[in-house]
Parts: structure tokens; C-alpha cells; sequence
């Protein structure tokens, strides 16, 4: 029992120490940015064609349900993607079909890539929806907007912005606006995961059986966020889910080993591996911009929690030396 509980220690020390901003970028939350992407409207409305913003900004996500075919033009007003009815198809004579794989516009556009040519088309998917990277809404400088240096802590507009559209001989326009928002107080949100992790530890060590209510709670925080990034477009996160599983499942069943590394797994999966909500102001994650920094704070303050609760009482449970 003894060496369990120190290779359990030494487990909590390499994924609880280090706690910090580098630590944090490195989690699963993708494409978080002080940039907010806003899609606008049509210029000219189109019944069957919708268009939204997905990804906390990183693409834009177009359907068409219209039973006509609608280009989304490229950046020289080449044909670039075209949905159809029987599925979307990609020009590879476009430029833009090779700078949209990056975000700063530095991919290589081969030679055969030229907008004044008749398109190539080659058929991508057969859904009737089509995301893409797309540079005339985003900020894609490496250095900060003027404005932004001037007055850093102060929301700004960029820019309006527009992405041209064909259906047959008519053109018209998504439009939408780029904003800077200033990124939230991460001390705020750190403080606030450690002081729960404390209250955690005193409430499950005063009343023992609040160990499950609290372990429930964190465990549908943390799937909460999971669905609203799915809403959102980022994707189903497997290993959020599985923390969220093994959190939930503490509420039933919680033995010290258990609760160990239900709460491990939580903080360090859930929690500090995506604690990058904490330093940006846009997340990928619909609904209010609040929420995934709060799921994020509770899976570490009540992941951490739990872990020590299960550290003390496998600490509680071991028998008494015997003297020498």
C-alpha cells in the first residue's frame, strides 16, 4: 500500500505542478484567440443557404440546401469551392485552395495554381456543407493591430469584411465583422480553480459522503463543455469525455483509489490541459463566452480536490508502523 501511494504522489506531482501558461496551451482546446469572427449576413439573402461562424472563428461553414449550385470565390475572384446538390468540389487551379491551409497566408501555391485559368474541379465530399480557413476574416499579422498596441485592455473593430459568393451569373456576399476583445484575467480564473480545490478537500473531509455530489458536478461541467464545443464545430474531445465519465462515475463509486484518479484524470485532462480559456478572450464553444473558463476551473479546483481527498484517505487507510 505504501508504494502505491507514493507512486500516486509522484503521479499528482507530474501532472499538478506544471501548472502554467505553457503547460496550458498545450491542452485540447483548439483555436482560442482575442479575435472574434462575426458573421454578419448575405448580401443578398439566398433561401437554402446558411452561413455561420465555427471554431471559435477559425473557419467559416457554408450549406446549401438550395437545390442550385452556389461558388465561394477566391481571393483573386477565381472559383475557389462550389457546393452542389450532390456535394461540394474544390478548385485546385485556385490559389486560395493552397493559402487557406495555413493561417498566414505562407503556404507555397504551386505553379499550376492560377485564378485565370478555367477551374480543375475535384470532388471533396458529398455533403452539401463545406468549411474552410478563410484569411479576409481574420487578423492573420504576427504583430498586434496598431490600435490594439495603443490601448490593449480596450475592445476594438478591426474591420469590416466580405467573402464574395456566385449563384450562376449573380454574384453577392457573406459579410461580417473582425473585433479585438481583450483576454479575460486568468489570475481570476486560476484563483478561483484553487480555492474551489480547497473547499473540495474540506467539504469531503468533513462530510464524507459530499466526495460524489462533488465528483457528479465536475464530471457535468466538464461534459457541458464538451457538447458546447461540439456545437460549436470543434469536434467530439475523447479524452474530456473519459474524464468526464470517470468523474461521474465517482459519484456512485468512490473508493480512495478511485477517487485518486477519477480526480487526477479530471484536473489533468479536463482541467490543465485546457486551461488555455484561461489567457484568450474567443473560445471555440457556443454560448456565453463565460462558461468554458468556468467548466475549465472547476474540473481543476474539484479535479484537484478530489485527488488529494483520495491521497489523504489512502494515507488514513494504511496500518500503523509496528515498533521496533
Amino acid at each position: 500500500m505504501r508504494r502505491l501511494l507514493n507512486a500516486l504522489l509522484a503521479v499528482a506531482g507530474a501532472i499538478l505542478v506544471p501548472a502554467t501558461p505553457a503547460f496550458a496551451h498545450a491542452g485540447d482546446t483548439t483555436s482560442v484567440s482575442d479575435y472574434r469572427v462575426t458573421v454578419t449576413g448575405l448580401s443578398n439573402p439566398m433561401d437554402g443557404v446558411t452561413v455561420r461562424v465555427v471554431e471559435g472563428g477559425a473557419r467559416l461553414e457554408l450549406r446549401n440546401d438550395s437545390g442550385r449550385a452556389v461558388e465561394i470565390l477566391g481571393y483573386s475572384g477565381e472559383p475557389y469551392l462550389e457546393v452542389r446538390p450532390d456535394g461540394t468540389y474544390e478548385n485546385t487551379a485556385s490559389p486560395a485552395t493552397y493559402l487557406n491551409e495555413t493561417l498566414t497566408g505562407e503556404a507555397t501555391v504551386p505553379p499550376a495554381a492560377d485564378p485565370t485559368t478555367a477551374p480543375t474541379w475535384r470532388k471533396i465530399s458529398g455533403d452539401t456543407g463545406v468549411r474552410w480557413h478563410d484569411q479576409r476574416t481574420r487578423w492573420t499579422e504576427a504583430a498586434l493591430p496598431a490600435e490594439v498596441t495603443a490601448a490593449p485592455d480596450r475592445p476594438h473593430r478591426l474591420r469590416e469584411w466580405s467573402v464574395p459568393l456566385r449563384d450562376q451569373v449573380r454574384t453577392f456576399e457573406i459579410q461580417g465583422t473582425l473585433d479585438y476583445e481583450p483576454p479575460p484575467a486568468a489570475w481570476a480564473w486560476w484563483s478561483g480553480a484553487a480555492l474551489l480545490g480547497l473547499a473540495v478537500v474540506f467539504l469531503a473531509r468533513r462530510w464524507s459522503r459530499s466526495a460524489g455530489p462533488l465528483a457528479l458536478f465536475g464530471g457535468l461541467m466538464t461534459m457541458a463543455y464538451v457538447v458546447t464545443s461540439a456545437l460549436d464545430g470543434a469536434g467530439w474531445a475523447g479524452v474530456p469525455i473519459l474524464a468526464a465519465l470517470l468523474a461521474c462515475a465517482a459519484a456512485w463509486r468512490h473508493p480512495p483509489f478511485y477517487l485518486t484518479l477519477a480526480g487526477f484524470v479530471l484536473a489533468a485532462f479536463a482541467g490543465f490541459g485546457g486551461a488555455d480559456v484561461f489567457f484568450a478572450s474567443v473560445v471555440p464553444s457556443a454560448g456565453p463566452g463565460w462558461f468554458p473558463r468556468a467548466a475549465v476551473a472547476v474540473a481543476v479546483g474539484v479535479g484537484s480536490g478530489l485527488a488529494v481527498t483520495g491521497v489523504l484517505r489512502l494515507r488514513a487507510a494504511l496500518p500503523d508502523p509496528v515498533p521496533a
